[in-house]
């Protein structure tokens, strides 16, 4: 992990001027019906204000004025209070102003509305449940390699291996704290029960990076086209520059579980980065509040460690095994 002094942001908040309006009559949501058979595809950015990728990918594709050709296109920027909140010197604050918003959507918890994001969550809840293909565009506390998180439906590892990209494709199981929008409704269903959903989150790589944003617009043109929504043509015309090349090879990372900070002083013996493969079972990587933190089995790899935000509750690094695709 970076000292706070490597931590420089590249990439600027973007100029949403009028684009935050939408054309829904909810603010930052944009749709649009082809007329034609096909899916309906949401792209989602700004769960959390910070991640600024997302952002910069949903401008590019209102100013190239995509279209779908067939089926249906909704582009959602969602939290945008948190946003207005952004200042590079401080930007773990613009995640969000109350409460999580990607750990907020269960009914319950949206019908409250007793928190900003709980409301913006039910504001935003309708456009979810109409969408067949969901992206939802997200970036990291640390820098790392691009992460495409697929959750444990097997339907949704099949689309990240017809992406072709990113390299590393992540299989967990969901967040402890509140469900994210990734699994909201029949996204979280079993695959005999969903029937042609799909649902992915993208780690488009550090908050800051400038390439965090050519992820996230060569997920989304990889998405678009793969949904049969919009041609490739049609995509190449008008996100000329978008496609990154294709990963030499995708690995599997299947998440067995993780370490919960005791509080505060939890600490990482070195400064990992993510993806580091541990050879041995039993090999001390840190110290929590006193107990030793040791991988659990030979080849384990370490997903997402990050001490940004370390307190107790809070999952500081994850455990998995890897397998190539």
């Amino acid at each position: 992990m970076q000292a706070a002094a490597d931590m420089v942001f590249a990439l600027p908040a973007p100029d949403l001027g009028a684009w935050r309006a939408g054309n829904t009559g909810t603010e930052g949501v944009w749709h649009w019906d082809s007329g034609q058979p096909g899916r309906q595809v949401l792209i989602s950015a700004l769960i959390h204000g910070n991640e600024l990728c997302g952002a910069w990918a949903l401008l590019g594709l209102l100013q190239a004025g995509l279209r779908p050709q067939r089926g249906k296109l909704t582009l959602m920027l969602c939290n945008l209070a948190a946003f207005d909140r952004f200042d590079p010197a401080h930007a773990d604050a613009a995640r969000f102003v109350e409460q999580d918003l990607n750990r907020q959507w269960v009914d319950a918890r949206m019908q409250a509305g007793d928190s900003l994001e709980r409301r913006r969550a039910a504001e935003l809840r309708p456009f979810v449940q109409q969408a067949d293909w969901l992206l939802d565009l997200h970036s990291m506390h640390e820098r790392g390699a691009p992460l495409l998180l697929t959750g444990l439906q097997p339907r949704n590892l099949e689309l990240a291996r017809q992406l072709a990209a990113p390299e590393h494709i992540v299989i967990d199981a969901g967040h402890q704290d509140g469900t994210r929008m990734r699994d909201y409704g029949r996204f979280g269903l079993p695959d005999e029960q969903a029937g042609d959903s799909r649902s992915l989150l993208l780690e488009c790589g550090w908050h800051g990076d400038l390439s965090s944003r050519a992820v996230a617009q060569d997920q989304c043109l990889r998405f678009l086209q793969a949904s049969g929504g919009v041609d490739a043509h049609e995509l190449a015309r008008r996100l000329p520059g978008w496609r990154l090349p294709d990963a030499p090879r995708q690995w599997a990372l299947q998440v067995t579980g993780g370490v919960v900070a005791s509080s505060e002083r939890f600490a990482f013996h070195q400064p990992f980065a993510g993806l580091e493969v541990i050879a041995q079972a039993g090999t001390v990587i840190g110290d929590n509040d006193g107990q030793p933190v040791t991988t659990p089995y030979d080849d384990c790899v370490l997903v997402m460690p990050s001490t940004r935000q370390a307190r107790a509750g809070v999952t500081v690094v994850r455990f998995a095994r890897r397998r190539a695709l």
